[in-house]
């Protein structure tokens, strides 16, 4: 199934809209030319959909700034010409989109230049219903990796279904039978070396600290399992700790904090 972003924007404009903007449809028709400006620090994420946005209500754009694009306090972003009214109407959904795109965009970026560059920084799946594709595009603008973006796209098995399978050993083997690449979530360092003996491609140490990870780590090394596998850190990872475990030697990190909590950039847009 692929994903119809322009169905996706449609559908973001006639939440906001209603049966219609009925105070932009108190002016008198006039055509104008607007600015979208940042007020603070940021990596630009989501300058494409904004454009797309406007122009579904007959609008044009002119993009100042790219997605990926650094932008201090002030700077103009892009252009908007249309209908007064028309370009009111957007104002809302595209800001909304733009703000969030670009809070996450920078929030990746400031978790990666923490970490070292072979090892990589994925988004997950704890995002809002509705933005995950938005989402997860803000999270590789920003220099991370999107991950799974649904569940179709790869077996992981996490703890609730080894708790009602009752056997992490045999979940394990149904899914080498059917899939090259599946991934296990781990909550200690002998069904790391389980997961590894069985083939798994990918074990998510969940919830382990940094020295606990190195262990791990050491023990695969010890049975010749590490080459076999990548390991991802998961759990409780923000920006103060992210640093140490880069340090682990892990090959991957992933944060849910980047698209959960994320803190929309100033943003406004001005006749």
């Amino acid at each position: 199934m692929s994903f119809n972003s322009k169905k996706q924007l449609l559908a973001f404009l006639a939440e906001d809209i209603g049966k219609g903007d009925i105070t932009s449809a108190l002016l008198a028709k006039k055509r104008i030319t607007v600015k979208i400006i940042s007020r603070e620090k940021a990596i630009v994420a989501g300058v494409i959909h904004a454009k797309e946005i406007f122009k579904l209500k007959g609008c044009t754009s002119k993009i100042l700034k790219k997605d990926g694009s650094k932008v201090t306090p002030n700077q103009s972003i892009m252009t908007i010409t249309g209908d007064a009214a028309k370009i009111l109407m957007c104002e809302r959904t595209a800001l909304n989109l733009l703000t969030r795109m670009s809070g996450i965009a920078t929030q990746t970026n400031l978790l990666v230049k923490k970490i070292p560059s072979k090892t990589k920084l994925y988004a997950t799946r704890k995002t809002a219903p509705g933005l995950r594709y938005f989402d997860k595009e803000a999270v590789e603008i920003g220099g991370g990796k999107k991950h799974r973006l649904r569940l179709d796209e790869m077996v992981m098995i996490k703890d609730n279904h080894i708790a009602i399978h009752d056997s992490l050993e045999e979940l394990i083997k149904k899914a080498k039978r059917k899939y090259k690449k599946f991934e296990v979530e781990v909550e200690n360092i002998s069904d790391a070396i389980l997961a590894a003996k069985n083939g798994a491609g990918i074990i998510m140490l969940d919830n382990f600290t940094p020295s606990q990870i190195k262990k791990a780590i050491q023990t695969l090394k010890n049975q010749k399992l590490r080459s076999k596998v990548l390991l991802e850190a998961s759990g409780g990872i923000s920006s103060k700790n992210i640093t140490s475990y880069g340090k682990t030697g892990v090959d991957i990190i992933s944060v849910g904090s980047i698209t959960n909590s994320v803190k929309g950039i100033d943003m406004s847009l001005e006749i």
